[in-house]
């Protein structure tokens, strides 16, 4: 194989990061660290083909939610990461653990500065859904209100991993925010 099929395969993961790792946000180090070392792409603002639900749990993590025309079509970064690349990611974001499972979505880019939709096809890509155990228990306790972009405001709510409360697990949290009761907002 030529060094050039082997640069295409290595980028043959297309991610759509919609919360803590897009660019500016808490979790953005690590794709800046792919970026660095040619283990990942940024492909550009996109936004999703169908609307999904994009709340935010506990420690004011980000949680996309697989359940197509609920919600809004939710706008963020496409990025093609490498096979490596994507084990890092998918480490940060327990999917052995059971936090979140990275499912395909189809996302067409925009123009940043308006968000309007250029005249281009779907693309197929993956993102990191809130895992199928919880999911529609997050939809529910955020009264069933999304939004269509993890904004500064919303980052401002999120707690980092070490800054949380050792004594429970992610999923510990994540069931006691969702039994704790509807959001008042």
């Amino acid at each position: 194989m030529d060094d050039g099929a082997m640069a295409d395969e290595s980028k043959a993961h297309l991610i759509f990061t919609y919360g803590t790792l897009k660019r500016g946000f808490p979790n953005y180090t690590l794709i800046q660290s792919l970026v660095d070392q040619n283990d990942a792409v940024f492909l550009g603002p996109h936004i999703t083909l169908h609307a999904y639900p994009l709340v935010c749990g506990p420690h004011g993590i980000p949680f996309l939610i697989n359940l197509p025309g609920s919600g809004f079509r939710v706008t963020s970064d496409l990025y093609s990461v490498s096979t490596r690349g994507l084990v890092r990611v998918d480490e940060l974001e327990g999917t052995r653990l059971g936090h979140y499972e990275r499912l395909p979505v189809q996302v067409i880019q925009t123009n940043a500065p308006d968000g309007v939709v250029q005249n281009q096809l779907p693309v197929q890509a993956e993102a990191y859904y809130a895992h199928r155990t919880f999911g529609q228990g997050l939809w529910e306790r955020n009264g069933r209100k999304g939004s269509s972009e993890y904004t500064e405001r919303d980052a401002r709510g999120y707690v980092r991993r070490e800054d949380r409360l050792k004594d429970r697990t992610f999923l510990d949290d994540v069931r006691f925010f969702v039994s704790s009761g509807a959001k008042n907002d």
